[in-house]
């Protein structure tokens, strides 16, 4: 059972109201979050900023750049603005 709530530790539920009020803050443009990898994803960045322990991190300098494949798949579940 230990395992099991470490698991849902790091794999917080992002607060839906909260997710509304986010905005990369690199272009102003929406987030989307990716609950498997715990990160708010921006498509006009093509940046992914982490979420740890239910915290979003929007630094640009901890951020990881979002490959092609990401972008494409991201678009495919979201179509542009």
């Amino acid at each position: 059972m230990p395992a099991r709530r470490a698991l849902r530790r790091y794999h917080c539920p992002m607060d839906t109201k909260l997710l509304e009020l986010l905005v990369c803050p690199v272009t102003k443009g929406p987030l989307d979050f990716d609950r498997e990898n715990q990160e708010l994803l921006s498509r006009s960045a093509r940046l992914a900023y982490p979420v740890r322990k239910g915290i979003p991190i929007l630094l640009e300098n901890e951020a990881r750049t979002l490959s092609d494949e990401e972008i494409d798949k991201l678009a495919a579940l979201r179509p542009p603005l």
